[in-house]
């Protein structure tokens, strides 16, 4: 299947959140398609109706389309469960060829016959001539000897004696096809060449290549397992557990940019020393013979630096428009007629170097929209002592009188902090919590300045007035 067009497919179940897992697979097929001028093949396996939801199909849409795979640039989606005829007339195929045949038995007969309840099937039905019933499911005649060997470009070619593989439910007994069989059938009729997904799948690919020669292909397709995605104590990303879904980090402000290039970093590398790199270096470099084998570290403390780095880069315009959903409703706390857009302009280069996700910017300049500063009780505990009241005071009255630009704000309030014997820093603390509520921040004479002087000084005015009581 090698010498035609690459088709590859991506094949999420619309079960709930888009798997950051999912996500990688997703780009690593889109850049196989991409280089080799072939086609991406969005398919949803929807054919477990007590769990699919259609808003979940929409979300793996919204997120292939954020991850900058959008509609229009593939095929589909192709509902798997608008395929179910073709599923069960493959079945249907199997049973009459003599490639399979049912099956009535139970769990508990079998641990009866066996023994063990772990034990695999047994084929007590293989000879029994059944009829499909109720209760009987179309089970896969697997070879008896010889072996199946899966050639994988990730893998390599493992191998698994036939032996060892029992006769697999391909069909249940309402006729409905079971994963294995179905993903077979659509995959040979619509043509895949490459089948590219994580590695817990390996354990099914034997089976599957049983059914590809089964059901009259040529050859089975170009096989890639990508590597399994572990959290930072090595265990598989679990949703239970886990930061897994792509929405979060979506929601919270981390950049498509950003999060595709981490992703392609779990199993592979870019050329050269740097990991930050554009896509069209990811693009005109990757290949599956790269990936390696080994399971992939989802660091994310890693990903959050990425993400503040591409921040970093963006221009101070492109910064303010990617900021904007989280300066207005709802996820602003303040009133949408409250916000300044010159005022947010004059802080936006100092808080563009400081945030790693956009949602930071809310706690970083709510102080210049919210009517009051929002008051941290313990930043106030800790600056609000000795000589606080006398020196809000101080300062009150001097920026009242100077001109309103950060170099002489922070020159007076320099003077006025010798005056009480303290230097910059610690003259800064009662004085910054007073006006923005927090003890950290941006820094605080820019942000003096952009706050505007009668907002500043009533600010200070008040918080003097909490400190003496009156």
């Amino acid at each position: 299947m090698g010498s035609g067009r690459v088709r590859v497919r991506f094949a999420p179940s619309p079960t709930g959140i888009f798997h950051v897992g999912g996500a990688r697979s997703a780009l690593f097929n889109w850049l196989v398609a991409r280089r080799a001028g072939g086609d991406f093949v969005l398919r949803v396996e929807d054919t477990d109706a007590s769990r699919n939801r259609p808003e979940w199909t929409d979300g793996i849409i919204s997120a292939l389309d954020w991850l900058g795979i959008s509609p229009g640039g593939y095929e589909g989606p192709v509902l798997q469960s608008s395929r179910a005829d073709r599923h069960r007339a493959a079945a249907e195929r199997l049973h009459a060829e003599g490639l399979a045949y049912y099956c009535d038995c139970t769990r508990e007969a079998l641990a009866e016959r066996t023994g063990n309840a772990q034990r695999g099937y047994d084929g007590f039905c293989r000879d029994r001539g059944l009829a499909p019933g109720p209760g009987r499911a179309l089970r896969f005649r697997t070879p008896d000897d010889g072996v199946t060997i899966v050639e994988d470009l990730i893998r390599g070619t493992p191998e698994f004696p036939n032996e060892t593989i029992e006769d697999f439910v391909v069909a249940r007994a309402d006729g409905s096809a079971v994963f294995l069989l179905a993903n077979v059938v659509d995959d040979l009729e619509m043509g895949i060449t490459h089948v590219i997904r994580g590695e817990e799948h390996l354990s099914n690919t034997p089976k599957q290549q049983l059914l590809w020669a089964a059901l009259g292909a040529d050859a089975p397709p170009v096989w890639a397992h990508v590597p399994v995605i572990v959290n930072e104590k090595r265990q598989k990303l679990s949703k239970r557990r886990d930061k897994v879904a792509l929405e979060s980090y979506r929601d919270e402000g981390y950049l498509p940019a950003a999060m595709k290039n981490y992703l392609m970093l779990l199993g592979w590398a870019p050329p050269g020393e740097d990991e930050i790199v554009p896509w069209e270096t990811i693009e005109s470099t990757f290949d599956l013979a790269d990936v390696k084998p080994s399971p992939a570290f989802f660091d994310e403390k890693k990903l959050k630096a990425f993400n503040g780095e591409y921040i970093r880069r963006l221009s101070v315009a492109e910064f303010i428009e990617a900021v904007r959903p989280w300066l207005s409703a709802p996820a602003a706390p303040w009133e949408p007629a409250a916000f300044d857009a010159d005022a947010f302009a004059a802080l936006a280069l100092l808080a563009q170097s400081r945030v790693s996700v956009l949602s930071e910017i809310v706690p970083m300049v709510d102080f210049l929209f919210l009517p009051e500063a929002p008051i941290d009780d313990a930043a106030w505990a800790k600056a609000m002592k000795g000589p606080a009241a006398e020196l809000l005071a101080d300062v009150h009255d001097l920026y009242d009188k100077i001109e309103w630009e950060a170099e002489t704000l922070k020159a007076g309030l320099t003077e006025v902090g010798e005056r009480h014997g303290l230097k910059l820093g610690k003259a800064q603390a009662p004085v910054r919590v007073a006006v923005t509520g927090r003890s950290v921040g941006l820094p605080l004479f820019e942000s003096l300045e952009a706050l505007g002087r009668e907002t500043t000084l009533r600010r200070l005015a008040e918080a003097r007035e909490r400190l003496t009581g009156g």
